[in-house]
């Protein structure tokens, strides 16, 4: 308890020299620990994804679509245990800055294989019973203030006019990785719409979501589906859902490895003035640490000193850091609204920022620390500070 008192007069013996210092450590803890949970957002999708679901798409493009036709077929495939399918729809809701996944999928099926859609059972049948019904996630929702019976209307850009949809449900997701931020509608009234107009692309399907009984047997079961289309006029592409989201995040692979290296270059600069203001403290206390040797001290107890010192700064202001990120990442989320599924400052994030916070502390009174354990009694007393 003495040597903690000890550590925190000297570590503020000089006031605004520490404080500054503390202010440049909470800075760039939390706008280190901002950039993380923007990687981590980032990755959301892929981490809220299901072992025992694959991703059957057109082999050429996911712009491609596939026959209806296939999901009776889909159904023999040994491995396979259910079925559904989606489609984009890409619509607009008042203006382009209201940006958010549109999916027209077959309710009862689809909706049986992501149980991590927490929806009650009234409004559950209620959509699948209202064929222009649709159900969206609580985030989604509380952004734009819905509620159950409102009238959202979406003007189409892939498929042309006003949609018009009544909200049958909100669904809460089982964990914060679960995406709540994505409008669901009925897959039977998109391609009812296209036929009236044309009878060209109303029985085709985006992409097909496939259930299996075994997650080791992915690659075997994957291996069987697009055997059994081979050679036809479409031939498919299967993955697990994990890969297939991947894919979508290895399109901005250049920006997350720009973010991942500014995180870590915000940390080694705070690292060098942090090591500035412990070498300015030595050069300051020489005459003190020379005394200190002068009186039987071990150089290992000035060392001591010196990193303990450095680390009540350093852990000071990286603690800080961490309890400010809080809130600056959930306004961070409130304004971006639906572009991340999920926007959580993670448990891993935080030991991060502390063991980045201790890091600075350590690296910054390495130098000094082995300066003074060899300073010579005689020229340490000589100095005037």
């Amino acid at each position: 308890m003495f040597i903690f008192r000890l550590l925190l007069k000297n570590a503020f013996r000089h006031k605004l020299r520490t404080l500054l210092t503390m202010l440049g450590l909470i800075v760039a803890i939390c706008a280190f620990g901002l950039l993380r949970t923007i990687i981590d957002a980032w990755y959301a999708g892929v981490d809220g994804t299901s072992s025992t679901r694959l991703i059957t798409r057109n082999a050429i493009s996911l712009t491609f679509p596939l026959p209806l036709n296939y999901a009776e077929r889909l159904k023999t495939v040994e491995g396979v245990t259910g079925i559904s399918w989606s489609n984009w729809f890409g619509g607009i809701y008042i203006t382009e800055r209201n940006f958010f996944p549109q999916f027209a999928v077959e309710p009862a099926s689809y909706l049986a294989l992501y149980p991590e859609y927490v929806l009650n059972e009234d409004e559950k049948k209620a959509f699948i019973l209202d064929r222009q019904g649709a159900i969206v996630g609580r985030k989604l929702a509380n952004q734009y203030g819905w509620k159950i019976g409102d009238q959202i209307p979406l003007r189409g850009t892939i498929f042309p006019g006003t949609w018009a949809f009544t909200l049958r449900g909100i669904w809460d997701g089982v964990d914060a990785k679960t995406d709540e931020s994505q409008f669901l509608f009925h897959w039977q009234f998109l391609a009812e719409s296209v036929r009236k107009r044309s009878a060209k692309g109303a029985d085709y399907v985006g992409v097909y979501v496939v259930r299996i009984n075994e997650p080791n047997n992915a690659p075997l079961i994957s291996e069987r589906i697009d055997a059994q289309f081979k050679n036809s006029l479409a031939e498919t592409l299967t993955e697990t859902e994990k890969a297939f989201q991947l894919g979508f995040v290895s399109m901005s692979e250049a920006i997350l490895v720009a973010i991942n290296a500014v995180s870590f270059v915000i940390v080694i600069i705070i690292m060098a003035v942090m090591a500035n203001t412990m070498t300015m403290t030595a050069r300051e206390r020489l005459a003190e640490y020379a005394t200190l040797k002068a009186l039987g001290f071990s150089p290992g107890f000035v060392v001591k000193l010196l990193f303990g010192e450095s680390l009540v700064i350093a852990l000071m202001g990286g603690g800080l850091g961490m309890l400010v990120t809080l809130p600056i990442a959930a306004a961070f989320a409130k304004a971006v609204g639906t572009l991340f599924p999920s926007f959580v400052v993670s448990e891993t994030t935080m030991a991060l920022q502390l063991l980045a916070s201790a890091i600075v502390g350590v690296v910054a009174a390495a130098w000094p620390a082995w300066k003074m354990s060899r300073i010579d009694i005689v020229n340490g007393l000589r100095h005037v500070a």
